[in-house]
């Protein structure tokens, strides 16, 4: 790889173009004074590249922690550096439209009053959401806050059912996870949390969501909003299950969600998530190229800076549709010669008209993590060699490992020599046994640490960069905590009826459930449809019908419940049995003490376990 010309400043000056302010003071608080966002935090990649960071991941440091309130084109204006991604504002005839606003109520108020201090005390008239990730719609309440007059929310079709579910199956461990790949427990600094690639780091204030009012549910279809006409393309698969970029034919303006941006996307994100379709997200690019490259001015995403003239809007469109396209492609071709997922992200290379860009480096997805989600979607994580079908879990495997090297001291005298000898990923290997064979070796937690701060520390992605050092903290004795909580009381009522008791049978403690049966019914007057439940061999599962429960036949349940929908939030949401049987006390048939050993098998999620540590 010839390596590209850190000089190069033409996407710096895309990214101080059309600069009005900055917000003043930097520092975002919550009502009782804790600091949710600290805009002045990465000052210090104003530095030359220190040894500890990859050159290409600073210069990309410095670029996504330019903060303040920009012009994009003419009415088109976006807060950026104010949280890890941008609130779009566009003014209409009215007042001005939002697009995605923020994670937290706090920094999503504190760019609208940025906005307003320069533009005028314009009213909200609408709210967009590009997609369904939490960073794009959590701070909705700080532009619309409780008792604002209602306006059009619009969000592309299915929005709200991935916008919550993907928070309620896995969502404990992904926010556990999401803390070390984001490092937004690691010092700010050139031997700590230097980004994301993606933007610098999440805010910590509170979630919040507002349910859309109209779906968008087709590619073509045109709304107005505020007199600003809109001309929608849904893409949904590719970066997120439910997305859509959009046109604003008034302004020549295209909005790409997060669909483009300035770095490789992640293909299976580090935090973890349903893996996404490299194949028809190159197609959507293709189709927005064919939609909107001839006519576009300047294309903007809710990552990153704008670009701007039709020729280099049309490239990077291109560039990136070729890059999800060979990714995707090549690593089928290889998969099909027979090779495994780290076998194909060993060999697998960028041609050099897609690497020379710096666009399609991994700042925050990477190639090889990349290349093993596209194998994964199609073949899973078994990759045909039955030595690899019923392996010991990690610790187990580790005590083996260690006892056929000679012992924790001779397994950890070899990886200190791997890491001497520049052999850092086999370094990482072998003491990675030795920590999971015996946790409480010191030695062992210190050389691997020092490992982890080395790989970290020569990391282009910020993500791997993140988990390394986070991982090397936590082997330090410092367990990050959690502080962003994505399951606020919204986004818990935006719920179906469904997910609720999804969210309960995730719950369920299985050994402990096997010798307990029983059924409940639930009938929702306001839904006009019965739940019935069945609690069997450790399993709890639903079906629904419409209409009341009928007459008893024989084979009732144990229990029924007439109530609304908020009573059975407040019903099957509470933690504490004996509080939840109590809030649920409407109509009732049956025995009462059914739902008491259902919400006593119940188990609460652990948010802050280890990773790197057994």
């Amino acid at each position: 790889m010839t390596a590209l010309p850190v000089d190069d400043h033409e996407d710096f000056a895309d990214a101080d173009r059309g600069f009005i302010a900055p917000l003043d003071p930097p520092e975002v608080t919550t009502d009782d004074g804790r600091i949710v966002w600290d805009a002045e935090a990465y000052r210090f990649l104003a530095q030359n590249c220190p040894e500890t960071a990859h050159e290409g991941l600073w210069r990309q440091g410095r670029l996504v922690s330019r903060q303040g309130l920009y012009e994009v084109t003419d009415g088109i204006y976006q807060a950026r550096g104010l949280d890890l991604s941008n609130m779009t504002l566009v003014e209409g005839d009215h007042g001005v439209i939002v697009v995605d606003p923020l994670i937290s109520v706090e920094t999503a108020a504190a760019a609208l009053e940025l906005y307003r201090q320069y533009r005028g005390d314009r009213p909200v008239t609408g709210l967009i959401y590009t997609h369904s990730h939490v960073d794009h719609f959590g701070g909705a309440r700080g532009v619309l806050p409780p008792g604002h007059h209602p306006v059009p929310v619009l969000a592309p079709a299915g929005f709200l059912d991935h916008a919550v579910g993907e928070n309620l199956y896995a969502g404990t461990a992904m926010r556990r996870r999401a803390v070390y790949m984001y490092g937004t427990e690691l010092p700010k600094g050139p031997d700590g949390q230097i980004g994301c690639g993606l933007g610098t780091t999440p805010s910590t204030g509170t979630v919040s969501l507002i349910p859309p009012t109209v779906d968008i549910t087709r590619t073509g279809q045109e709304e107005i909003l505020d007199g600003v006409p809109i001309v929608f393309q849904l893409t949904p698969g590719a970066e997120a299950p439910a997305e859509m970029n959009f046109w604003f034919p008034a302004h020549r303006a295209l909005c790409l969600a997060e669909n483009a941006t300035h770095t490789m996307h992640n293909i299976l994100t580090l935090r973890g998530a349903v893996v996404r379709d490299t194949r028809v997200w190159s197609r959507y690019l293709g189709e927005a190229l064919a939609l909107f490259g001839d006519e576009a001015e300047v294309a903007f995403a809710s990552h990153h800076w704008p670009t701007w003239g039709g020729e280099r809007i049309r490239a990077l469109l291109a560039d990136q549709r070729d890059l999800y396209a060979y990714l995707h492609d090549q690593t089928l071709r290889l998969l099909n010669e027979g090779r495994t997922g780290p076998e194909i992200a060993e060999e697998l290379r960028l041609p050099p008209g897609l690497e020379q860009v710096w666009a399609n480096h991994g700042y925050y997805g990477s190639l090889s993590h990349n290349v093993k989600g596209i194998y994964q979607r199609y073949l899973g994580w078994f990759d045909g060699n039955p030595a690899h079908l019923w392996e010991h879990p990690p610790a187990e495997q580790a005590k083996r490992y260690v006892h056929t090297l000679g012992g924790i001291e001779a397994t950890v005298d070899a990886g200190k020599q791997y890491a001497a000898d520049g052999d850092l990923r086999f370094a990482a290997t072998l003491l990675c046994h030795a920590v999971f064979a015996d946790p409480k070796n010191l030695r062992a937690r210190r050389e691997l640490a020092l490992v982890y701060e080395r790989l970290g520390h020569g990391c282009e992605n910020g993500t791997w960069r993140n988990f390394y050092l986070t991982g090397a903290m936590e082997l330090r004795g410092t367990l990050a905590d959690v502080r962003l909580d994505t399951t606020s009381p919204e986004l818990a009522r935006a719920l179906t009826v469904d997910q609720l008791l999804d969210s309960l049978a995730i719950r369920v403690d299985g050994p402990r459930a096997w010798s307990t049966a029983l059924t409940l019914d639930l009938y929702l007057p306001d839904e006009d449809r019965t739940w019935r439940l069945t609690l069997s061999n450790g399993a709890l599962t639903h079906r629904s019908s419409p209409g009341a429960p009928a007459a008893p036949d024989g084979r009732g349940p144990d229990l029924a419940l007439t109530l609304t929908r908020p009573q059975l939030f407040a019903l099957l949401a509470t933690r504490d049995p004996a509080d939840a049987a109590q809030q649920g006390e409407a109509a009732q048939q049956g025995e009462t003490g059914a739902l008491r050993r259902l919400l006593g098998l119940l188990t609460t999620p652990r948010p802050a376990f280890p990773i790197v540590t057994p």
